[in-house]
This record gives structure tokens, C-alpha cells and sequence, in this order.
């Protein structure tokens, strides 16, 4: 991804959050002030203005400068024009598409074609109407209570199909990209993302939702990596023999305390795998001990800013700060989640309220520990002007009016994510003389 320049560094808008005149503490008409105070006042005011004026100037000609449309909508399609966006359910982002192919069609992919209308928030023209670039096929299997499904029981040795059900949406995935190759390029590697920008198709990873999904075993693991999967969800919303949860809109009480010792040991071959650590759904417990021990960097794969929307599946401060690059820090990336319950209050999720979730933890974390999660096709509510896959241009072209940076979206976009993606490719090549983990769950009898 293009590195930023100082250029690109001043904001492609004036910011409409910007400090002015009508932000400084009103006066008290009862106070008496020396005129000098009011001399000194008034040059204040003036020098402020006359700032704010020059940096309006130099962000327009700046804007200019780069090519960019005056209008902020038709600005934001120009930068994912050039930078698409990759997310979890897309851009590169993050999306569920396998699992409503599993709910509504039992798995048939023929039962339907991706190039029309699809009944939820994901199908291949919308797709490029949001101008992305690649994306996460989450594959997921519910756990525990939910949606429907009898518990684990306390050991977790319940029987369940979540292996056999994993290997199906992982399957569904695979074929649906092979079923549209002139639109999807299956991606294993930053190398293989890379490429699919460069010849406009959309980057298709895969990424396991829960721990719950492996059956107690690192083993399976293994094998969803060599199947493609590039990131593991440490928990759903139930704990696991690996981890604590965050639960779905309650906390849920803990089992281990955070990461058990298995997890630990997960954490572990994730790193050596090359697979990224993803700490949406699991307890703060679980995601601050798993901050201190990976070596790679982690993502949030669909989590918002507590402090925002205090929900347990967002991301607190505390945590926030431990994002970065440097001493004391861990190299990450949070992806906002798009679900209206998890950034704001019933009726209230709009585009400008997850424009706050991304600026807040901009600002905490900083801009280069954002990406974009939103969980199209997985919620069944979306924010007021993101109905769906089609509608990011309308949250870049708002973080725009706030005086994002043609740098920082591109990073936000896709430039985020590859950094993070990378560094764990990194940790993986240092780490692929080492043997691969046989710790065994302590609780199997078979073995």
C-alpha cells in the first residue's frame, strides 16, 4: 500500500469537528476584564481564525492537489477506486455469506446465483457498488445456548457436528469462489491479496468464528489452516476449552479466568501457523492475556468502541491502549462492527454513529489499529444509511467531512489489515522450525 507523504497527511476536508471560535468558554457579563484582557482576547480570536482560515485553504488545495471531487461522496468513491476496501465480511472485511447459504439454502449453492439479488446484505453487484476489495468468508457455527444449540456440558465434551459443519461452510466458500472466478480470487496470503487488487477481482479469505469450532483439539486446527483458514476467533459467545467469552448481551460467568492453558498453547500454533488471533467475542480477560502473549499482531474481526456504546462485545479503553506498535504495545487492528444493537442505542445507529466508533478508536488506539468488520449477512439490523454491502462509500465520504486523511482511509480500507497480515507472516516464517504444538485437552478420555 502506498506509504503516506506529508501531503497526504493534511486532511482531504476541514474538519467539521474542529475547534472554533464558539467552542472556547463563554464569559461571565458580570465579570469586570482589564482591557489589556480584552486586547489580548480579541488578537487570540483573530490568530485562531486566521489558522483555522489558512488550514481550510491549505486542506482544499491539498484536495486539489490530489485529484480528488469537492463533493466528499464522489471524493470517498475515487479513494476505494484506488484503495478497495477489505474487511471481514468485505472491503477487506468480514462477511457471513457461507452461513446464510447453510440457513436458508442447506448448503445447495446452485440453488441460487450470486450475480442477482440475494436476500440479505451481500451478492456480487452490491459488492462492487461498495467499491471492495476483498474479504473474510466467516465461517461459523453456533455454540453453546445459541442460536438453539444444547450445551457442552462443563467439561465441553458434549458431541456435536461443529467440526463436520465448519468443514461444510469452509467447503460452500471454496465453491463459491471457484463458481465466480471472474469476480473471486481465493487469497492465502498478503501476496495473494496483492494480486487480486491488482487484477480487480475480490480477495477471498476464510476464517474460522470460535474456538468452539475445533473440537477441543489443536489438530483441527491444523487442518482448517491448510483448507485456507487465515484467522480463528478465540471464543463465540460461549467459553470454550480454550477461552472465556464475552457472551452475547450479557457477560457470561467465566470458566478459566481468561485464556485456559490449551489456549494458551492455541495462541501459540495460531502464531506459528501464520493464522491471525481474533479477540471480538472474548472476555477482556481472555483478550488482554492474549495481547501479552502473542507475538503476532491480533484483529478485532467485528467489535466497536465501549466507550462509544458500552456493550460487553466492544472493545474498552483500557484495552484500546494496549493497541499499537512500539514498547508496552501490541500491533492490531479493531473492525468495526456495523450491528445497530452493538454502536448505539435502539433506533439510533446511523452512519455518522459508526463514523464515532471509528474515529474514537482512532483516537485511543489510533488510526492505523482501525479497519472495517461490519458482519453483513450475520445481523439482523444495520445502521441507517449502511442498509448493506454497497453503502460504505457513504462512511468514508463522512470520515472525509471529519478531515480523514486520503492515507488514513486508504489504511482503514484495506492498508490496516495487509500491515497486520504481514507482521503475522512474519512471526510465522520465524517461528516454522519450531515443532507444532501436541498439547492435548485435559479432560478427553479417548486418548
Amino acid at each position: 500500500m502506498p506509504s503516506p507523504t506529508t501531503q497526504e497527511r493534511a486532511p482531504l476536508l476541514p474538519s467539521t469537528h474542529s475547534p472554533d471560535a464558539h467552542g472556547l468558554p463563554a464569559t461571565d457579563p458580570d465579570t469586570h476584564t482589564p482591557p489589556h484582557k480584552h486586547t489580548s482576547l480579541k488578537i487570540t480570536l483573530s490568530s485562531l481564525l486566521t489558522l483555522l482560515l489558512i488550514s481550510a485553504i491549505v486542506a482544499l488545495v491539498t484536495w486539489f492537489e490530489q485529484g480528488l471531487p469537492s463533493d466528499p461522496e464522489k471524493a470517498a468513491l475515487a479513494i476505494l477506486e484506488s484503495a478497495p476496501v477489505i474487511v471481514r465480511n468485505t472491503k477487506i472485511v468480514r462477511i457471513d455469506l457461507p452461513e446464510l447459504v447453510r440457513v436458508v439454502y442447506k448448503n445447495n449453492i446452485t440453488a441460487f446465483d450470486l450475480r442477482e439479488r440475494m436476500p440479505a446484505h451481500v451478492d456480487i453487484p452490491r459488492i462492487r457498488k461498495g467499491r471492495v476489495g476483498g474479504f473474510f468468508w466467516s465461517v461459523y457455527v453456533g455454540c453453546g445456548g445459541f442460536p438453539r444449540k444444547k450445551d457442552d456440558g462443563p467439561d465441553f465434551l458434549v458431541p456435536t457436528n461443529r467440526v463436520r459443519d465448519t468443514l461444510e461452510q469452509i467447503d460452500v466458500a471454496k465453491l463459491l469462489i471457484q463458481q465466480y472466478p471472474e469476480t473471486f480470487l481465493l487469497a492465502t496470503s498478503t501476496v495473494d491479496i496483492k494480486e487480486a487488487l491488482r487484477v480487480g477481482k475480490v480477495a477471498s479469505l476464510i476464517g474460522v468464528e470460535g474456538g468452539h469450532q475445533l473440537g477441543n483439539s489443536l489438530a483441527v486446527l491444523r487442518q482448517y489452516q491448510a483448507l485456507g483458514a487465515r484467522y480463528l476467533t478465540l471464543t463465540h459467545s460461549c467459553n470454550n476449552a480454550f477461552a472465556d467469552s464475552a457472551g452475547i448481551s450479557t457477560p457470561v460467568p467465566p470458566t478459566h479466568g481468561g485464556l485456559s492453558k490449551l489456549g494458551e498453547d492455541l495462541v501459540f500454533e495460531l502464531n506459528r501457523l501464520g493464522m491471525l488471533v481474533d479477540l471480538s467475542h472474548t472476555s477482556d480477560e481472555t483478550a488482554v492475556q492474549a495481547l501479552q502473549l502473542s507475538r503476532a499482531p491480533v484483529i478485532w474481526s467485528h467489535s466497536s468502541a465501549r466507550a462509544v456504546h458500552n456493550h460487553p462485545r466492544n472493545v474498552p479503553d483500557y484495552i484500546l491502549e494496549m493497541v499499537g506498535i512500539g514498547k508496552g504495545k501490541k500491533d492490531g487492528v479493531v473492525m468495526i462492527n456495523f450491528s445497530s444493537g452493538f454502536v448505539a442505542t435502539p433506533g439510533n445507529a446511523s452512519v455518522a454513529v459508526v463514523a464515532d466508533h471509528v474515529e474514537h478508536i482512532g483516537r485511543v488506539a489510533g488510526r492505523k489499529h482501525v479497519g472495517i468488520g461490519s458482519d453483513y449477512d450475520g445481523v439482523s439490523s444495520t445502521p441507517v444509511g449502511l442498509e448493506d454491502i454497497s453503502t460504505y462509500p457513504a462512511l468514508f465520504a463522512e470520515l472525509l467531512r471529519r478531515g480523514w486523511t486520503r492515507s488514513e482511509l486508504i489504511g482503514l480500507a484495506s492498508g490496516n489489515l495487509l500491515r497486520v497480515l504481514e507482521g503475522a507472516e512474519v512471526v510465522a516464517r520465524q517461528l516454522s522450525r519450531l515443532p507444532p504444538s501436541m498439547a492435548r485437552y485435559q479432560n478427553r478420555t479417548d486418548l
